[in-house]
């Protein structure tokens, strides 16, 4: 899966010539051409989803990290856009 992970972003990076900031901790303004799977999954290190229940087990609230640039840019290079991830926000709420 992690290979898989780093080819498709890799070929979409190197096909559009281009790069992605943010992926080196050290240094936030580096770019990268050819990001380890490791460090794509990093970037996503700090997401989160909130569920609150009532006592019956009702969900009545879920709240969902914003994503950053990087990450959004990240999903758009594999095909998968920020609407997957934004489903999970209101994903059984229907009640």
């Amino acid at each position: 899966m992690l290979t898989v992970l780093e080819f498709v972003l890799r070929r979409s990076l190197e096909q559009e010539q281009a790069t992605l900031p943010g992926l080196h901790p050290e240094n936030k303004q580096k770019m990268a051409d050819k990001p380890t799977a490791e460090r794509l999954l990093k970037a996503f290190t700090d997401v989160s989803l909130t569920i609150i229940t009532q006592a019956a087990g009702e969900e009545i609230l879920r709240r969902l990290t914003p994503l950053s640039r990087v990450q959004e840019a990240i999903l758009q290079r594999l095909g998968l856009g920020t609407n997957l991830y934004r489903q999970l926000e209101i994903q059984n709420m229907e009640g």
